[in-house]
């Protein structure tokens, strides 16, 4: 039977991304004593993968798809496709931040005070390129953890990924230059998208996550207004594209459906109302497919 490979990225992606393919239909149980998670769906199988290696697997075809940051594929300059971009993380829903980063009051302002200098971080590959690119010449160490820490005792500059920037200022480090913007990428084998079933399992997988995604931060509305006053309801109304209206048995009355931003329910409900909605029911979603 055809199988597909998916790489499920282990570590602090690991819950997020279970919880994501939930919402796609697809339940995903993780266990502590294997790196093989179980998945409900008899086509494919998982295997659990540090985001960090995801697109060297991916690349070789040990696995057919994944999902790491687009940092990381970088950083290993990994030869696959980005099938979908999916913005979402631990916590956040925003891009990371690959950033060039100093002491305070350092003399180094720019990638060309860089030469000769000591460079500590996690992205090795990412930093020689970023050196290379400027015509710089420096040594770049591996850093194992705690890079804000190490300047300026043990580097001159680090390499380090951040969200708000708030740790580096915490350890008194100015950032001076970014090198990559980084969100998660869902990225397939070459090989594995010329084969036709294995194409058509990752575009499916890749359209339920994005529809996952999109349907973040949303919930959807249904009302019961009079037709005289369907103009001026409409006005107060935001909308996905355009409400669903309908006309229901009763003369006189429509029904509508909509997609509203979640925040926004609290103030819009009561502007509903004053406009001559009734029975307005919120409800939950899943996924939008646009």
């Amino acid at each position: 039977m055809n199988k597909l490979m998916l790489g499920i990225p282990k570590g602090s992606l690991e819950k997020t991304t279970a919880e994501m393919f939930a919402k796609a239909g697809y339940k995903i149980a993780i266990s502590s004593r294997s790196y093989f998670p179980t998945i409900d769906d008899d086509e494919i199988e998982c295997m659990l993968i540090r985001a960090q290696e995801m697109s060297r697997y991916v690349e070789k075809g040990v696995l057919d798809c994944g999902l790491t940051g687009y940092d990381w594929i970088e950083e290993n300059g990994s030869d696959v496709i980005e099938v979908a971009e999916l913005v979402y993380g631990k916590v956040g829903r925003k891009p990371l931040r690959w950033v060039l980063a100093v002491p305070e009051g350092s003399d180094i302002k720019g990638p060309a005070d860089l030469e000769g200098k000591l460079i500590a971080t996690e992205a090795v590959g990412m930093t020689k390129r970023y050196l290379e690119r400027h015509g710089v010449t420096a040594d770049v160490e591996f850093s194992w953890g705690a890079t804000e820490v190490k300047p300026p005792k043990f580097a001159d500059a680090i390499v380090e990924i951040t969200e708000t920037g708030s740790s580096l200022r915490a350890n008194n480090l100015d950032i001076i230059d970014t090198l990559c913007e980084s969100t998660t990428r869902f990225i397939a084998n070459k090989a594995a998208m010329e084969n036709p079933f294995k194409k058509a399992k990752i575009k499916q997988l890749a359209m339920l996550l994005k529809a996952v995604l999109a349907a973040e931060g949303k919930v959807g509305l249904m009302l019961n207004v009079m037709e005289q006053n369907l103009d001026s309801l409409l006005k107060q109304l935001p909308a996905l594209e355009r409400p669903t209206v309908s006309h229901l048995a009763e003369d006189g009355w429509c029904a509508l459906n909509t997609i509203v931003d979640e925040h926004v329910v609290r103030d819009l409900i009561p502007e509903l109302i004053t406009a001559g909605a009734t029975g307005i029911v919120e409800y939950p979603l899943n996924k939008i497919v646009s």
